[in-house]
């Protein structure tokens, strides 16, 4: 079982906050650093000092990491063109020698796009659907041949498909709830399916699905299957408690639909998506001062699982 320290900057986080964490995952032991793509705070909190960027966020960590894999769940399709993300896309893989993963999702946060002006189209998962087809296509073009495509949302024509990432294949992510069109995307793009926050029947079912759609689609069991959780560790009820009133959330809440608890509470609980077919955990971590918390992760959690 991969963890993976997954982080949501809009709601309150500097660079040197976000470079911090990159550096103590990097140094327990973790397996990634993800962030979130949103440029406008959640909830209650402040957001302050205010949103940073997801992609050149994670240039910079590139620069300053050496081992950790980066990237995004989800990069919102609405905030950029296809063509444009593969080559910032490709640009970040080289700036970390080949350590770039890309999660791609449709957008759903309406309001930040009006906060800053973005459209917001009705149409947003045909659109993901020719997204994928972009990226992807532009990367896996020879070097030296161009690459078109004619779509609804899109039209490309001889583009050079330049640059090319540093890996072979930069790792795609499609994730979501959705019953039919979701595993079909992930079937034919995907590297890894992501369930977002569900239980671990709702992830049992939803793997189920998206492996159903890849063999229709002629694809043997390559995918990956993860999960993405808050978690909240601590060493007795009173430090779990702290961790949950710091991060706004109720213990018994958090029980229920997170990682929260015990270090053995924890590692029960992702016993069982381990074996709803989970192998790859993204830790949502909500209070990024707090890198205490990851120390007792790595030590106590991570140490347990095989």
């Amino acid at each position: 079982m991969d963890l993976r320290i997954f982080t949501e900057p809009q709601q309150g986080a500097t660079y040197d906050t976000l470079l911090a964490v990159a550096k103590a995952t990097e140094d327990l032991g973790f397996d990634a650093f993800f962030r979130s793509d949103h440029y406008l705070r959640m909830g209650t909190v402040d957001g302050l000092p205010g949103p940073t960027d997801a992609w050149i966020t994670l240039a910079g960590l590139a620069r300053e990491t050496k081992r950790i894999r980066l990237g995004t769940l989800m990069t919102a399709g609405t905030f950029r063109l296809p063509g444009v993300l593969a080559i910032q896309v490709a640009q970040v893989d080289q700036m970390s020698g080949g350590r770039v993963e890309l999660g791609l999702g449709a957008g759903w946060f309406e309001e930040e796009h009006k906060a800053y002006g973005i459209p917001f189209p009705k149409e947003k998962f045909a659109r993901l659907e020719e997204q994928l087809e972009i990226v992807t296509g532009l990367w896996a073009t020879d070097p030296g041949k161009t690459f078109d495509f004619h779509g609804t949302y899109y039209d490309l024509t001889d583009s050079p498909a330049l640059p090319k990432p540093a890996q072979r294949k930069i790792p795609v992510l499609v994730g979501g709830h959705g019953p039919s069109r979701t595993p079909r995307l992930a079937a034919k793009y995907a590297d890894e399916f992501n369930m977002p926050f569900g239980s671990v029947e709702d992830s049992e079912r939803q793997f189920g699905r998206v492996r159903a759609a890849a063999a229709e689609a002629g694809r043997g069991d390559e995918l990956t299957y993860s999960n993405a959780l808050v978690v909240c560790v601590g060493r007795d009820d009173a430090e779990v408690a702290r961790r949950a009133a710091a991060i706004g959330r109720e213990v018994d809440e958090l029980k229920l639909n997170g990682l929260a608890g015990s270090p053995s509470e924890v590692v029960d609980k992702i016993g069982r998506y381990a074996e709803a077919g989970s192998s790859r955990i993204y830790l949502q971590v909500l209070d990024l001062d707090d890198l205490d918390h990851l120390e007792l992760i790595s030590a106590q959690v991570q140490s347990q699982l095989p």
